[in-house]
């Protein structure tokens, strides 16, 4: 590989104006610890980053860029002089990496350096006729080529490089603040956990857990998925909130309407996740609802269901159809664990023929019947809060059939 750094360019952070220091400082130290541990040299500038290889396992050093919220796109580059010659030779040597067969080019030249004695058009033309002369494969096409040749020339160097690759894109992760991410197993709550962190909100998440009335292994595929989006978080890390829902599930089994219990349900989850993202410092909830795909998800049913909270409520794929939502599921591996066949208190005695409109003065009324604020408070108290990180090896199926009981042993035993 003739590459010897990697260019990385900035997204939306270029529109930031007066706050684009804030952003800058929070993707540099994103950057720092996502690459550490890698022999690389990063040096920071004002409009871009460049990571100096020095020998590194490019697939190493791609899967990390891969993990960073905040930058749009990069490209392998060969820094060579910037004088003509040198541009010239090194041009060709990198489009034969390209050019193994016929494919059409274009050179594109941007001069950084005002006072290099060759403007900007001279050299595309100096550079694209050697460029053509030393390689029968290569024809040149200015309206629609299949590669692009670009040479940026600096003060110090040249930067040659042919490719452009997409990265993650949006804000670095943090910067706008924390939110609880309510995190059932499924395919849809991950990916709206990921498109949060993309767009620059770290991530607590909540996960209500009904053991034994579903299974612990629900319990722990959430924790693989916890591990599965830290890759992404600021630290590698994600605090992960298990609350004991189930003596307040029950209640709702025994109390309400059937074809009112599911909506009841969630009322009850936002009560209880409000209650913990003003303990936990967040500034908002976010979900994986989108519209109609359930029958809470109509929006007659997110009229009734949000009444019981003032809290912003964030959905991220609220437009997203079921097969955009299960590619970005299998973008970020957790289409797999979300797939398992463990139920979570969701799914558990799912009604024959849910309210699909329901209305606020009703679930008011059948929830006159619940000690309801009591029980919200003990689920509060009672929650389990642990650290996930990328590299955790917890394992909650060989220890119990509670969740609640054996994290309390795990944390006496200075495990979790």
């Amino acid at each position: 590989m003739i590459y010897n750094q990697i260019l990385v360019r900035f997204g939306d952070l270029t529109l930031k104006g007066k706050n684009q220091k804030a952003f800058l400082k929070s993707l540099y130290k994103l950057f720092s610890v996502k690459m550490a541990g890698l022999n690389v040299f990063i040096e920071y500038q004002f409009d871009r980053i460049f990571i100096h290889l020095n020998d590194s396992n490019v697939d190493d050093v791609i899967e990390r860029l891969n993990l960073i919220s905040g930058i749009s796109s990069y490209s392998f580059v060969l820094k060579c002089d910037n004088d003509i010659e040198s541009i010239k030779i090194k041009s060709r040597e990198l489009m034969d990496e390209v050019a193994k067969q016929k494919t059409t080019f274009k050179v594109r030249t941007k001069r950084s350096d005002k006072n290099y004695p060759i403007h900007s058009m001279e050299v595309t033309k100096i550079v694209s006729a050697y460029v053509l002369k030393n390689n029968p494969n290569l024809i040149v096409d200015v309206h629609n080529p299949n590669v692009y040749l670009d040479i940026e020339i600096r003060n110090d160097a040249a930067y040659l490089f042919n490719t452009h690759i997409k990265a993650m894109g949006g804000y670095p992760v943090g910067i706008a603040g924390k939110g609880m991410l309510m995190l059932s197993g499924g395919i849809d709550s991950p990916v709206a956990g990921y498109l949060a962190m993309k767009q620059g909100i770290e991530i607590e998440c909540i996960h209500f857990e009904s053991t034994p009335l579903t299974s612990i292994e629900s319990a722990q595929k959430v924790i693989d998925l916890v591990k599965k989006l830290a890759k992404y978080a600021p630290n590698n890390k994600i605090n992960l909130h298990l609350v004991p829902f189930k003596e307040l599930h029950m209640a709702l089994i025994d109390n309400v309407p059937e074809s009112y219990n599911i909506t009841i349900m969630r009322r009850m989850m936002y009560r209880i996740a409000t209650k913990l993202a003003i303990k936990k410092n967040c500034l908002c909830i976010i979900n994986g609802e989108s519209v109609g795909q359930v029958a809470s998800q109509t929006l007659g049913s997110m009229n009734t269901i949000n009444s019981v909270t003032n809290y912003p409520i964030l959905r991220p794929l609220c437009t997203y159809d079921k097969l955009d939502i299960i590619s970005l599921s299998k973008k970020i591996d957790c289409y797999d664990l979300s797939i398992k066949p463990f139920e979570d208190c969701c799914t558990v005695y799912i009604p024959k023929a849910p309210a699909t409109s329901p209305k606020i003065n009703l679930a008011l009324k059948y929830e006159e019947g619940i000690n309801f604020d009591e029980l919200v408070d003990w689920c509060v108290l009672n929650t389990n809060s642990i650290t996930i990180s990328k590299d955790s090896d917890l394992d909650l199926t060989m220890e119990g059939l509670e969740v609640r009981e054996v994290i309390k042993d795990l944390k006496e035993q200075g495990r979790c």
